[in-house]
């Protein structure tokens, strides 16, 4: 908010983290927004506390409090959502395996077929990356090794 007196900020990703006092007391709005973070046990997540000047000065001790405390009753009420990190794993083939492969990649949504020049076909299924490796072997098999696969980040 641009009106705002200060826009302080915290975010964690894995060990990576980054925060900002925006021009508050060093260490009395980005630390204890960060350490409200690290308590609650989440990763991935940022915060946002935005403080508008109300003509009472806190203190450093008042700051810290009040964003460390906004921070942490936010992360208390917020819901929670697991990301699953998925990748894409590419299927090439002659166009006789379509059937075996979709019956292989069935329990997963968004499967598309691409038709090549050669007659040949190539078929994507975005899956979760834990799954990645026991499904290359499940193609494998159930094609006698016809098909060769190819497993990317998914965008």
């Amino acid at each position: 908010d641009d009106t705002a007196s200060h826009n302080c900020w915290a975010w964690k990703v894995g060990t990576d983290y980054r925060f900002s006092d925006d021009g508050e007391p060093g260490g009395t709005a980005g630390r204890p927004i960060l350490q409200a973070i690290e308590y609650s046990g989440l990763d991935g997540v940022g915060v946002v506390v935005t403080r508008f000047f109300g003509g009472i000065k806190l203190g450093a001790g008042g700051l810290c409090r009040a964003y460390g405390g906004a921070a942490a009753t936010c992360l208390r009420q917020a819901q929670r959502v697991k990301v699953v990190p998925m990748v894409e794993l590419r299927v090439s083939c002659a166009a006789d395996l379509i059937g075996i492969i979709y019956r292989t990649l069935s329990a997963y949504q968004g499967v598309r077929t691409d038709y090549c020049e050669d007659g040949s076909v190539v078929i994507s299924a975005r899956l979760p990356s834990a799954d990645a490796s026991s499904m290359v072997e499940q193609i494998r098999g159930a094609t006698q090794a016809r098909a060769t696969t190819e497993v990317t980040d998914a965008q």
